[in-house]
């Protein structure tokens, strides 16, 4: 490290800052600007330190990173560190700062992606041009992938990245991604940090009403649009029966006991009510769930139609699939068809191991007293499908936040950003990981 160099404490905010300069806005129909610009950019800052990252496209401008960086040990399992470059849209009016001017204002970086999840890929870019300028090396090879498409599924990055160019990831084992790490602080003052290590799966449903077609003014006893709104409610009036998972039911007992409250698996509201925001996505994953999003029919105010259609959004937890199918079949009927339009996998794997140990004890280091629990995401990430070559993944992107700032909020929402000091905290606790994996 010289002198002319910033360190990667220093560079992180302007690299978070110009990520989410570049607008990678994801629509989900190919319309938007694509990751190309921001892949180049990150590219780029790779290059600069002596690497030799491949940009691969899966479609135009849908363009992906990939470089793996030579650790001391090239016989040992590689690591992959992955994370990815596009973003959900934002309505610049709704804000109270540009989404995409990525500012700092008030002691946090401002902006669409600022903790999804451009805030990740700013800490690992920056940790790594420091190691690559001192000369150091991780300990095992590390795989880097700053990957497209995430925010509509991963079919043009790290589901495609899989099934076109899964040599890039020869001899890779474990993961470390998106939504974990992350701190959350009880009403004692103690702080929890919460690592994924469990994702509910998604199957998103079209629902199929057919009758007869006819004129509006008439009499109707097979009209599709009354029997599809009648399985709409009982679906959406259903309550599904609570399934603690090994990783639901670890949380609650850690989080109870942190608390200082008797865990009662029947009834875990009592640690529910004590978590705040965060009880959002703790509460998602205590069961199944589906929620109707969105209705078509017909074309005209007099016409019947023949058919109507319903869209639902299913999470099921590890394990519980069938479960969930069977009950939505249960609830609309044999007069209905259920199409699958998007289906992904459920993940769930231990809080153990080497990598656990590494992760926990980084953390513990930069923030004393503190605790590390495993959490299952109700939402999806990039892990499901690097999964699929056999890669155990977590969600670590480390961040000590205030205690009132609505952290999981920020995900998808307006006025999204990040504390300058949860940034550079991220950087330590990584560059502490890195060095003991």
């Amino acid at each position: 490290m010289t002198d002319e160099h910033p360190s990667a404490q220093e560079e992180v905010v302007d690299l978070c800052r110009e990520l989410i300069s570049i607008d990678s806005s994801n629509y989900g129909d190919g319309s938007g600007p694509g990751e190309r610009a921001t892949a180049e950019y990150v590219a780029g800052k790779l290059s600069d330190v002596g690497l030799a990252p491949e940009l691969l496209e899966s479609a135009q401008r849908r363009t992906n990173v990939v470089v793996r960086w030579e650790g001391e040990d090239s016989s040992r399992p590689a690591l992959l560190i992955h994370g990815h470059l596009d973003v959900v849209p934002a309505e610049a009016g709704d804000w109270a700062h540009d989404p995409f001017a990525g500012e700092v204002i008030d002691g946090c970086v401002w902006g669409r992606g600022a903790v999804d999840m451009k805030d990740m890929d700013a800490m690992v870019l920056s940790l790594v041009r420091e190691w690559r300028r001192a000369g150091r090396k991780p300990p095992r090879d590390v795989v880097l992938a700053f990957v497209a498409d995430e925010e509509a599924g991963g079919k043009m990055g790290a589901h495609w990245l899989v099934d076109q160019h899964k040599h890039l990831f020869d001899g890779v084992t474990e993961a470390i991604s998106e939504v974990g790490g992350f701190s959350f602080t009880l009403p004692g003052g103690e702080r929890a940090y919460l690592v994924e290590t469990a994702q509910k799966g998604i199957q998103w449903l079209r629902l199929v009403a057919r009758g007869r077609a006819g004129h509006g003014s008439m009499v109707a006893d097979d009209n599709a649009v009354v029997t599809l709104a009648e399985a709409v409610a009982r679906i959406g009036r259903y309550e599904w029966p609570m399934r603690l998972t090994p990783t639901v039911r670890r949380f609650l007992e850690e989080i109870s006991e942190a608390l200082g409250i008797e865990f009662d698996p029947d009834h875990p509201e009592a640690a529910l009510a004590k978590l705040g925001t965060l009880a959002r996505i703790v509460g998602a994953t205590l069961r199944n769930s589906a929620n109707p999003t969105m209705l078509r029919a017909g074309y005209k105010h007099n016409v019947i139609p023949q058919t109507a259609e319903a869209f639902v959004d299913c999470r099921f937890l590890p394990g519980f699939e069938h479960e969930l199918l069977a009950t939505i079949d249960e609830l609309i009927g044999p007069d209905i068809e259920r199409v699958a339009d998007v289906s992904d996998i459920a993940l769930e794997t231990t809080f153990d191991g080497p990598l656990v140990d590494a992760m926990v004890a980084a953390l513990q280091a930069e923030d004393p007293g503190s605790r590390a629990i495993p959490y299952c995401l109700s939402g999806g990430t990039d892990n499901k499908s690097f999964s699929l070559l056999g890669v155990r993944g977590f969600g670590f992107a480390p961040l000590r936040l205030p205690p009132d700032l609505d952290f999981t909020g920020m995900f998808h929402g307006v006025d999204e950003r990040v504390p300058v000091d949860s940034l550079k905290f991220g950087v330590r606790v990584l560059d502490r990981f890195l060095a003991s994996v």
